[in-house]
């Protein structure tokens, strides 16, 4: 059902309900694929150890980076193994628990924060606490309604010359059904259709909600909240990996893209 009517508050109490409830088999089905202190960007199986797409490794130790919508945190401890003095934050106290238990798994701890990505509870990135690195790794920015707003709120947190890099699923796939084999080939929907996705419980209120931009929707949000945009990657789908994550396939990653990684950088 359409996502063109939920907006901020609908789509929060939405994200913070169902992540909830979702962690732990969430996190039973993928945890193994993103490790407990590891960095992967997407189901392409890039991770940041090969990509350096946060900047060269020997600037992460020291640097202060906030993971945004962090899930179980695997990135920011990866982070924190490397030096950098990492904190996550998410929506979902159920991803948060997940997050916690990974820590003691691993015996990597990292500081976390219950928090609405738009409304970041950290200082300007003036000051001493600001942040040198944000990223997300399909964290928070495919569930935000006004994400124009999210993009200006990382721009505030960052010091001069800071680095926002983000992965959502890449605009293309919105006009495929969601769908890893064949009929997942088929083209169902308007790439300029904004309308998303939403799911909605007996009551009529959302229960899941998804937005859609296209890639010029985001260009346009990080060039407008002030970001210098550096990049855009566009993951291909490795060689030998068989393995099926939701839409994400073989058979769909050897035709047209899955995700899109954006790498921007604050001024000064």
């Amino acid at each position: 059902m359409s996502a063109g009517a939920v907006g901020d508050a609908a789509s929060v109490a939405a994200s913070r309900s169902w992540w909830d409830a979702e962690a732990p088999a969430y996190q039973s089905e993928h945890g193994a694929f993103l490790g407990d202190v590891d960095f992967v960007w997407c189901p392409e199986r890039l991770r940041e150890a090969d990509a350096g797409l946060l900047g060269p490794a020997d600037e992460l130790a020291g640097a202060r980076v906030l993971e945004v919508g962090c899930g179980a945190a695997s990135c920011a401890r990866w982070l924190r193994d490397r030096g950098a003095d990492a904190v996550g934050i998410d929506l979902s106290a159920g991803m948060l628990r997940e997050a916690r238990a990974a820590s003691a798994r691993s015996g990597v701890p990292v500081p976390l924060v219950q928090a609405d990505a738009s409304h970041l509870p950290f200082p300007d990135g003036g000051s001493d606490s600001g942040f040198d690195i944000a990223c997300s790794a399909f964290g928070a920015v495919p569930f935000v309604a006004d994400t124009a707003a999210l993009m200006r709120e990382v721009a505030r947190v960052l010091r001069p010359g800071g680095r926002w890099v983000f992965a959502v699923n890449h605009p293309l796939r919105w006009i495929f059904p969601d769908d890893p084999g064949e009929d997942g080939l088929t083209v169902a929907h308007s790439y300029f259709d904004r309308v998303g996705y939403a799911e909605f419980d007996p009551d009529g209120r959302a229960s899941y909600v998804e937005h859609h931009r296209t890639i010029g929707d985001r260009v346009a949000e990080v060039v407008g909240a002030g970001f210098v945009l550096e990049g855009i990657v566009e993951p291909e789908w490795p060689a030998g990996l068989t393995e099926v994550w939701g839409q994400w396939s073989p058979l769909r990653g050897a035709l047209f893209p899955g995700t899109a990684i954006f790498r921007c950088r604050w001024p000064g």
